[in-house]
């Protein structure tokens, strides 16, 4: 009888198990909307990176319906080839537009688009600046490239500049942070970031997923929050999250895009966007320039949630986003907070190391647009239930 080669996974997964790390899927079985069928129960869905409620937006399922009739299901080909449709060029043009560049390139995910461009632009002589607490994608990115990596403390300015400062003149180098971090909710320190970048010709690098249709007028993301237009090199942003989608695009200069058409692998080897996903980011595009009000309902919402949860004691880090996690110290806590709370009619993912360090397991929450206030003090009351509870709050 043959041995099985992979029987050692099964002892990893035993070991997640004993840590409180395991966690089966949860199963969706209706939209992705602020109240939610999951796993066979109505949950307050508080999981979602649907900041905008726009993957239900009538605009959006009209603009699919159509691009389904006119153009079928699918591209069939890579870009490159023949998988570039005038869908795809238009959504690239509308996007720069939005972000204030001369070009844009959309990708498959938001991951592949950090990772390929990271990996496309540097060599292994070159150095990447990198906040410890950046995207897995960019981390990815910076592997594959094969580049020195050097890593400042989270959003120490100073420290960066020290690193920087340290490394010879001409060679080449890449800071890059995120624009909003994914699990602490925080912002990346970019202003003081492309200080040090000008200061020493590096190029400024800024993946604002969390912040794209969030932060910024009528969703245009950090860059655009703290008015850096002209001082970041390269954008990352997704069309996954608030857009309500599927993808990623880098925003930059022509020159940039020009070179990823020809070098980034993922653009290269990855069929094109279907073209009812590049019509409904199309509507999406023209959702936040056109109905600004979704933008001011999440912030509100957003200002309602944190201070209930702040109110009863909850430990919400340095959030400054609709991402708020609500801090608890060990994983089982957190995983135990987390199917309570599910138990409860509320759903909040619990997230443990190591995608967060050991000691700051925590559930996400994450509220929408379309939350309403009634849904947002319902999930309150329950934490408040389960947290005393467990003993996370008095």
């Amino acid at each position: 009888m043959r041995r099985d080669p992979l029987a050692y996974l099964s002892i990893e997964v035993e070991g997640l198990r004993q840590q409180g790390l395991f966690r089966p899927l949860r199963v969706l079985r209706s939209e992705q909307a602020a109240r939610a069928a999951i796993d066979g129960r109505s949950v307050i869905n508080l999981s979602s990176n649907n900041y905008l409620g726009l993957t239900t937006h009538p605009k959006l399922r009209a603009r699919a319906e159509e691009a389904i009739r006119c153009y079928g299901v699918g591209s069939g080909s890579v870009r490159p080839i023949a998988g570039t449709m005038e869908l795809h060029m238009e959504l690239e043009r509308r996007l720069a537009a939005f972000k204030q560049t001369e070009a844009v390139v959309v990708f498959q995910s938001g991951f592949t688009a950090n990772a390929g461009t990271v990996s496309s632009i540097l060599t292994k002589d070159d150095v990447v600046v990198s906040d410890e607490l950046n995207h897995a994608s960019i981390i990815d990115g910076c592997r594959l490239s094969r580049a020195e990596i050097k890593v400042f403390p989270h959003r120490d300015v100073d420290a960066a500049r020290v690193i920087v400062r340290g490394l010879p003149a001409n060679q080449r180098k890449l800071i890059i942070s995120d624009g909003v971090f994914s699990m602490d909710g925080d912002l990346g320190a970019l202003p003081g970031l492309c200080e040090v970048a000008e200061e020493f010709a590096c190029i400024m690098m800024v993946d604002d997923a969390h912040a794209s249709g969030v932060f910024g007028r009528n969703g245009r993301g950090t860059i655009d929050h703290y008015n850096l237009h002209g001082r970041v090199d390269i954008q990352v942003g997704t069309l996954s999250k608030a857009i309500g989608a599927l993808g990623g695009y880098v925003a930059g200069s022509r020159a940039l895009i020009e070179f990823l058409y020809h070098r980034a692998r993922p653009f290269l080897f990855s069929t094109s966007h279907p073209p009812s996903v590049a019509a409904t980011c199309l509507a999406a595009i023209d959702v936040l320039e056109e109905e600004p009000e979704l933008i001011d309902q999440l912030w509100d919402n957003t200002r309602f949630f944190k201070s209930g949860l702040q109110r009863l004691g909850f430990n919400t880090g340095a959030s400054e986003s609709p991402i708020t996690p609500v801090i608890v110290g060990e994983a089982p806590v957190a995983m135990r907070l987390s199917d309570r709370l599910f138990e409860e009619g509320v759903f909040a993912q619990g997230i443990g190391f190591p995608t967060v360090a050991r000691d700051r397991a925590r559930v996400r929450t994450i509220v929408t647009a379309t939350h309403t206030r009634a849904d947002l003090q319902s999930a309150l009351d329950v934490f408040a239930k389960v947290g005393r509870e467990l003993g996370i709050i008095q």
